[in-house]
């Protein structure tokens, strides 16, 4: 047997990583250079690294951890189905008893009128199906031009081609040639670093009405659909006011304009709900999943589509699908996950015990000099650093210099906390208890005061004119 466990000093680790392992979204020079953090083992919200750190996991992993760390039920399965049945495709008339009981479950718990599942591997995958959906569904209906899907400025949707161009992110638009044609970007509705004068409720409404412009510009019959994440995620926990969705919803059924909710981030308990289409009250015709699903134990992923979507699909070869659509194994520990978070409450949990407990102590940061605003949605929450918090006024420095600052102190303070720009962003497992919520919001107070006597040190708090 393979031996992959920590037999080798830190050291030693990292330079094995810093010559073979090239990281997703990272400078790899700069990674060697700095050397990496190499973790252990982890169990309920915590991680371990390779020198013994017990470091609270602020994110979840990448948002996908809901379940916690260590959960054995779901290694049991997983080696259960890999010794009844490792593999086997859904292409060609076949299938399996754990993806029929997958997407079986998935159209229980999702939204009425949601009853069709197309499995990938993850959410980049699934935001390419989309695109193909979308458009060979208006094929079908026999409107071929409506090929345009609108998005939103720093949304984020993926990485591959197809994924990284529906998202709105300008550093991963100058690499590699992206967006792809046939792909509209709008503002988004982050009142506070774009509101300017406005209330949240005239800049939300006037961010959604940005949608019915780009659809009369582009001409109602080219517009396929709208896509975008019921709160914006790693686009830093952007909360929309409350005036945004309900005219986006108008605007998509006025305009027989397909509606997507990416709901990597904010499915299966995230904002309260299963889905946060429920938390936002919207009624989307495709949602697409990943993360949660599986609290990221395994790679799964996909797209859930309403019954009209779903019947004129079914009338033609769909020439589309991957290796792992509903790999076996991924689907029996998602299976799994589902009925842990169901039998635990775990929506309950986060909706009358750690959110509020959440909610209250997180809200209270914005009594930090630095901090000028708190938004959260149930276990996913930001603030916003400024040097002026009545201007609501940018740093003078380059955006993201001080976020960085702030996310370095805190990893040294043992607690994961993500920056965006220069917001920092959390998104704790489901599970985490009132007192490892004080734990967090210990850590990230010290963190903030060690933050700003780095930027007083440094002649850092200086506002941009």
């Amino acid at each position: 047997m393979s031996d992959v466990s920590n037999h080798m000093p830190t050291a030693e680790l990292q330079a094995l990583d810093a010559a073979h392992h090239m990281h997703p979204f990272s400078a790899n020079a700069d990674v060697a250079e700095k050397g990496v953090r190499v973790i252990t083992r982890a169990k309920g919200v915590m991680l371990t690294d390779s020198e013994g750190n017990d470091i609270l996991d602020g994110m979840s992993g990448l948002w996908n951890v809901n379940i916690g760390y260590g959960r054995n039920e779901l290694a049991d399965v997983a080696a259960r189905q890999m010794r009844e049945l490792p593999y086997y495709n859904t292409f060609f008339h076949t299938t399996h008893v754990p993806v029929i009981a997958l997407a079986a479950k998935l159209a229980e718990l999702a939204p009425e009128n949601m009853n069709g599942v197309f499995f990938a591997s993850g959410g980049s995958e699934a935001n390419d199906t989309n695109i193909r959906m979308v458009r060979h569904y208006w094929e079908l209906k026999n409107k071929p031009s409506k090929r345009i899907i609108i998005s939103r400025k720093n949304a984020y949707h993926g990485s591959s081609i197809g994924s990284a161009s529906l998202g709105g992110m300008a550093a991963m638009h100058a690499q590699g040639g992206l967006p792809i044609p046939d792909i509209h970007h709008i503002g988004q509705p982050d009142w506070w670093s774009e509101g300017g004068g406005k209330t949240p409720a005239q800049f939300g409404l006037e961010r959604a009405q940005e949608l019915e412009q780009a659809i009369t510009d582009l001409g109602e019959d080219n517009i396929a659909a709208f896509i975008a994440e019921p709160v914006q995620g790693a686009g830093g926990v952007i909360v929309p006011p409350e005036t945004y969705w309900p005219e986006i919803q108008r605007i998509c059924d006025a305009h027989d304009i397909l509606l997507i909710a990416d709901e990597v981030i904010t499915g299966f308990g995230r904002t309260g709900n299963w889905f946060g289409s429920e938390t936002m009250g919207i009624t989307p015709d495709i949602i697409t999943f990943a993360k949660g699903v599986s609290s990221g134990y395994q790679p799964i992923g996909g797209s859930i589509v309403s019954d009209e979507v779903a019947d004129v699909l079914g009338n033609s070869e769909f020439t589309h699908g991957y290796t792992y659509s509903g790999h076996p194994v991924a689907a029996a520990v998602a299976l799994e996950n589902l009925r842990i978070m169901e039998e635990e409450n775990m929506l309950d949990h986060v909706r009358n015990v750690a959110g509020p407990h959440l909610r209250e102590k997180w809200q209270a940061l914005t009594d930090h000099p630095l901090v000028g605003q708190a938004s959260i949605v149930g276990m996913m929450a930001s603030i916003a650093l400024t040097p002026h918090k009545d201007s609501r006024a940018a740093f003078a420095s380059d955006p993201g210099t001080v976020g960085l600052v702030c996310r370095e102190r805190s990893f040294a303070n043992n607690l994961i906390m993500r920056h965006v720009g220069d917001r920092m962003v959390i998104a704790p497992p489901l599970v985490i208890s009132p007192a490892e919520i004080d734990m967090l919001i210990e850590r990230a107070w010290r963190t903030l005061d060690e933050t700003h006597a780095h930027l007083k040190d440094n002649d850092m708090l200086k506002a941009r004119s």
